[in-house]
């Protein structure tokens, strides 16, 4: 009769608690307090506000792999973080084209949009992580230039790259921390105004416990 073993292999189990951070990076807004979620199956612990203000109440959740913004006084929930897994063996700049082609319906946009470094004005990014974004290629961006000074439209328009690029009137971007977890990113819409979550110390969870199991283990 086999002898089977099973072990139980617990990966990272202090990483896992020192990737949530002890306290939020500012303080919380008026009739606001910071309240953490954290969610292994989404992969992501952060800190989040609930508001309060008599006529109007927000709170934040996570169902899946996105964490939802939630107003009482109705509205869908709109998800401000969505969470990916990587393929094995993929790179993260492959998985962020992957997820961007997935997500993209107009594929001319695919072809012509490109992988960048994102840098927001004032941006404060914190120690370990890498943002992203797709923005037009020289060729593409050189003629969205060219229509709009042809049209004299000088305002703001939808994005150049769709929904999961570049935001024009916001910011958004994608955002990895390999130090934490190199299989796993995350989609980041700040929006306008100071979000009420903590963008500053979003930490990606490590990878989930392994289980291994070894058939016939020697006698010791």
């Amino acid at each position: 009769m086999k002898n089977i073993l099973l072990l139980i292999a617990l990966t990272l189990p202090l990483a896992a608690h020192a990737a949530k951070s002890d306290k939020p990076s500012r303080p919380a807004s008026k009739d606001c307090k910071w309240e953490q979620l954290s969610d292994d199956k989404m992969g992501l612990a952060l800190w989040v506000s609930r508001c309060d203000y008599h006529d109007r109440k927000i709170d934040h959740f996570i169902k899946g792999n996105a964490m939802y913004e939630r107003f009482s006084d109705g509205g869908k929930p709109a998800a401000l973080i969505e969470t990916f897994e990587l393929n094995k063996d993929e790179s993260i700049e492959a998985g962020l084209k992957r997820i961007f082609a997935e997500k993209t319906p107009d594929k001319n946009l695919v072809k012509r949009c490109e992988l960048k470094p994102y840098h927001g004005e004032g941006e404060k990014v914190p120690p370990g992580v890498k943002r992203y974004t797709f923005q037009p290629d020289a060729a593409f961006q050189k003629e969205l230039d060219k229509k709009r000074k042809d049209s004299g439209d000088d305002g703001v328009g939808d994005p150049d790259c769709g929904e999961w690029g570049d935001a024009p009137d916001g910011i958004q971007y994608f955002e990895t921390q390999p130090g934490n977890n190199p299989h796993r990113v995350m989609f980041v819409r700040v929006g306008q105004d100071e979000p009420l979550f903590d963008d500053y110390t979003l930490r990606l969870l490590p990878p989930a416990s392994t289980l291994r199991v070894e058939e016939n283990p020697p006698n010791y």
